[in-house]
C-alpha cells in the first residue's frame, strides 16, 4: 500500500508536505554542495556539458495552461508481488514496483531503485500527481534492503518518506552529489553516500555500483534548480551489467554511446519511457518511446526493461500512450518485444545468468 495509507507512517506524510517550503528557503540562501569546481560543476550549480538548461518558469506557465492534458483513470487494478528473502543463484530478479521504482534481487543483495511508496509525488501531501495504483510490492512485503539508489531529486524518484521508512533496515542509500543535504532537510538521520560522476561504489558479493551521467536536471522547488547532481547508474553483478537511467532526455543520443563505449558491455538497460509530451516542453529531459528504442540501441545492451509509465500522471499522454509508442516504435526498429520489455506494477522479470 502507499505510505499515506498505512499506520506505520504516520508522521512521514507532514515531513513530505513541508518538503517544498523548506527546500526552496533553504535553496535561495545556501548551496547543497561545496566542491572544486569541475567541468560539470561551477562552484554552484550543477550542468551537463551534453546537455541544455531546463525550462524556465514562463515556459512552464505556459504548458500548464494549455489545457492538453488527457484523463487517466481514477484506478488501475495491479497485482503483488511477494519476493523472496534473497536470490543468490546466480539470476536477476527485478520486480517492478511502478513508476520508477523497482527492486534488483542479485548476489544475495536486495536493492531499490529509486524507491517510492508515497500516495503523491509533491511537497505538499493533499496535491500534485498521485498514484493510481497500488505499489506491486507491500511495503511490510519487502525482503531485507541492503542498498538503494536514489538517482536525483525530483519528488518522483527522491521520495523522502520512503527512505525515512526504509531505515529498519539500515540501507546503504547512494546518491549524487547534493542530495544528502536534502535528505537530511527533512529527517536528520538519514546519512546517504554521495558521489560524483563517473565514481564507483562496492557493494558487496561482487555487485558495485558507477554514478554516470544522464541528459536531465534537478530541483525540489523554484529557487534550488541544479543545486544537486543528477546520475546514471551502472550496477556490476556476477551475472554481468545493467544500466540503469532514471530519467533522461535523448539530445542527439550522447550519452548512451558515452555509456556503452566506457562501460559497455550491458546486459540489460533500465530506460524511461513515458511523461513526454508536450514535445516543446518535455524533449530536454524526458525521451518518449521511439527515443528510447534508439537509447537500446546505442547503448548495446542485450535486452531493456521500460520504467517511468502508469502510476502518475505526471505530462499530457494518456496512461497507455508509452506502451502503444514503444510496441510501435519496436516495430519499426525490428527489434520484437521480448527484447524491450513492459512490466506493470507486481509483475517480475526473472533473468537467468
Amino acid at each position: 500500500m502507499p505510505l499515506s495509507r498505512r499506520r506505520l507512517f504516520a508522521g512521514t506524510t507532514a515531513v513530505l508536505a513541508a518538503a517544498g517550503g523548506l527546500v526552496t528557503v533553504r535553496a535561495a540562501q545556501a548551496r547543497y554542495y561545496d566542491g572544486p569546481v569541475s567541468d560539470h560543476f561551477d562552484g554552484t550549480y550543477f550542468f551537463d556539458p551534453q546537455g541544455v538548461p531546463p525550462k524556465s518558469p514562463v515556459d512552464l506557465l505556459r504548458w500548464w495552461s494549455s489545457n492538453g492534458r488527457a484523463k487517466w483513470p481514477a484506478w488501475v487494478a495491479g497485482t503483488e508481488d511477494r519476493p523472496p528473502r534473497r536470490v543468490d543463484d546466480g539470476s536477476w530478479r527485478i520486480s517492478f514496483v511502478g513508476h520508477a521504482s523497482l527492486l534488483l534481487q542479485v548476489a544475495g543483495l536486495n536493492i531499490l531503485l529509486d524507491p517510492v511508496w508515497s500516495e503523491r509525488v509533491s511537497p505538499v501531501s493533499f496535491a500534485g500527481p498521485k498514484r493510481v495504483n497500488d505499489p506491486g510490492i507491500r511495503f511490510d512485503a519487502l525482503p531485507p534492503i541492503d542498498a538503494v539508489l536514489v538517482s536525483h531529486c525530483h519528488y518522483d524518484h527522491l521520495d523522502v518518506a520512503t527512505l525515512t521508512a526504509l531505515a529498519m533496515h539500515r540501507p546503504r542509500i547512494i546518491a549524487p552529489l547534493g542530495n544528502d543535504t536534502i535528505m537530511q532537510a527533512h529527517d536528520p538521520a538519514l546519512a546517504a553516500e554521495v558521489h560524483d560522476w563517473d565514481e564507483r561504489i562496492v557493494l558487496g558479493q561482487g555487485v558495485a555500483v558507477t554514478l554516470v551521467p544522464m541528459r536531465h536536471w534537478s530541483a525540489r522547488g523554484l529557487l534550488d534548480r541544479n543545486k544537486a547532481l543528477w546520475a546514471a547508474f551502472i550496477i556490476e553483478t556476477p551475472a554481468g551489467r545493467i544500466y540503469h537511467v532514471g530519467d533522461s532526455g535523448y539530445g542527439d543520443g550522447w550519452h548512451f554511446r558515452h555509456a556503452r563505449e566506457r562501460y559497455g558491455p550491458f546486459r540489460l538497460a533500465i530506460l524511461p519511457i513515458g511523461a513526454y509530451e508536450p514535445r516543446w516542453f518535455m524533449s530536454a529531459q524526458h525521451m518518449n518511446p521511439a527515443e528510447a528504442v534508439r537509447a537500446l540501441l546505442d547503448s548495446g545492451a542485450d535486452a531493456a526493461l521500460a520504467h517511468h509509465h502508469g502510476t502518475f500522471q505526471l505530462t499530457d499522454e494518456a496512461i497507455d500512450a508509452p506502451l502503444t509508442a514503444l510496441a510501435e516504435a519496436r516495430a519499426a526498429a525490428g527489434i520484437p518485444a521480448e527484447r524491450f520489455r513492459t512490466l506493470r506494477p507486481g509483475e517480475v522479470w526473472e533473468i537467468d545468468r
